[in-house]
């Protein structure tokens, strides 16, 4: 029997899933785990939420929708969206998806043709490598640091534009560093797209977690006429604590968004009946906006907490996340360090592996594509993340130098 293909045998496992996975096995096997691994909300789906799945089961809502999604629901998500970013939107715009994820899956196919190069600012979400690979097409990285607050540089972007450019992905407020992209980038980066022709792709699945009095700026916002290759990636799993819900859209120009839908119809057809009634409900219920800002409130506390905890480590570094729920801090002082049992640190992946047998369960930053960093999420409550990083900097000064010096 022959086995598995070879482009399924490139994909790597998503690591955040793999680590969070082992923090709850080893937390059901009995160990104290601390796990900062999944970018999940704690908070329950709302209420309202909920009593409108159970309604529409009980309606017998449970058969097939339109594969692109209900109309009503892609209504919703148009007129909602093209409120927010000022373009027309219709529902023709507007693909349902099992999730985020799943849409960017569809997207990358439809959108990417072998050879063809996609421009990813990284550290970026550990997915959009192999999901790019998988439709052939080839990383274009574009780094950024703590140093310049993981904004793009625009004259760094333009250096790596070529004819076969195709896209460029954008994340803001961005998983895994929580920076969002000043207007001045925006207008940058859509004046690029303009001049050499190429799509953008806005992964704005955390648009409504932006602190400090901000408000989220979309690329669209800046540049209104960039709308006709402009695709949108959006859902309901983090506003509205429905990760398992697997409810996401994209919102993109007609010919795309026919396609995304056509190869739709051949793998997962639509959506969950049930959970586009639910999130029917999270885009047009009463009360939403005020849901969505006390777990904002909330999310803006932890990570205040989580900051000044880690900026209390020796040799971590860490900037504020302007938006999100993660923390992305800086370990390179710990890069040639050794365990309490003699084993070197190496780099991030070493370092998370040791940390998940003292109990803290967090992803290493290569996993993002930079190995100098570990991603935490505040996605938890105040107390987990002062015992944990209490924790955590305990672990961190077991680690000694050669010379038996902590960093």
């Amino acid at each position: 029997m022959k086995g598995q293909s070879e482009r399924v045998k490139s994909i790597p496992q998503s690591v955040t899933l793999t680590i969070n996975s082992r923090a709850k096995a080893l937390r059901e096997a009995g160990q104290s785990v601390f796990n900062f691994s999944a970018g999940e909300p704690d908070f329950p789906t709302p209420p309202r939420i909920c009593e409108a799945a159970i309604r529409a089961i009980r309606e017998g809502r449970t058969k097939y929708t339109e594969t692109r999604g209900r109309a009503d629901l892609r209504e919703a998500i148009a007129s909602r969206f093209g409120m927010l970013y000022g373009v027309p939107f219709d529902p023709d715009h507007v693909v349902v998806s099992c999730g985020g994820k799943h849409a960017l899956y569809n997207l990358f196919q439809v959108l990417i043709d072998p050879g063809d190069e996609v421009i990813v600012p990284t550290p970026c979400w550990l997915s959009y490598p192999p999901q790019i690979a998988v439709a052939g097409g080839q990383v274009v990285p574009l780094p950024s640091g703590i140093d310049d607050r993981f904004q793009i540089d625009p004259n760094r972007l333009q250096t790596l534009i070529g004819p076969r450019t195709k896209a460029i992905v954008l994340n803001s407020p961005s998983n895994p560093t929580g920076a969002v992209y000043r207007a001045k980038v925006l207008r940058a980066v859509a004046d690029l797209a303009l001049r050499h022709d190429f799509m953008v792709v806005s992964d704005d699945l955390y648009a409504p977690f932006v602190y400090d009095g901000k408000s989220f700026v979309s690329i669209l916002h800046e540049c209104p006429e960039l709308a006709d290759r402009t695709v949108l990636i959006g859902g309901v799993s983090k506003a509205y604590a429905m990760t398992g819900w697997r409810l996401g859209y994209a919102l993109g120009p007609k010919p795309l968004m026919t396609a995304m839908a056509t190869l739709q119809s051949q793998s997962t057809s639509n959506a969950s009946s049930i959970s586009q009634a639910a999130a029917l409900e999270a885009l047009t219920g009463d009360g939403g906006d005020e849901e969505v800002a006390a777990m904002v409130a909330t999310f803006e506390k932890r990570r205040n907490v989580m900051i000044e905890r880690l900026r209390e480590i020796p040799g971590i570094r860490c900037a504020v996340p302007e938006g999100a729920f993660y923390a992305f801090p800086e370990i390179s002082a710990y890069v040639g360090t050794r365990t309490p049992a003699g084993s070197l640190i190496q780099g991030s992946l070493d370092l998370a592996e040791y940390l998940l047998e003292a109990g803290i369960a967090l992803v290493p930053g290569i996993a993002f594509g930079d190995d100098h960093y570990l991603r935490l999420s505040y996605a938890c409550d105040e107390c987990t993340i002062e015992e944990g990083l209490g924790r955590l900097k305990t672990a961190l000064t077991h680690l000694v130098r050669p010379n038996n010096s902590i960093p």
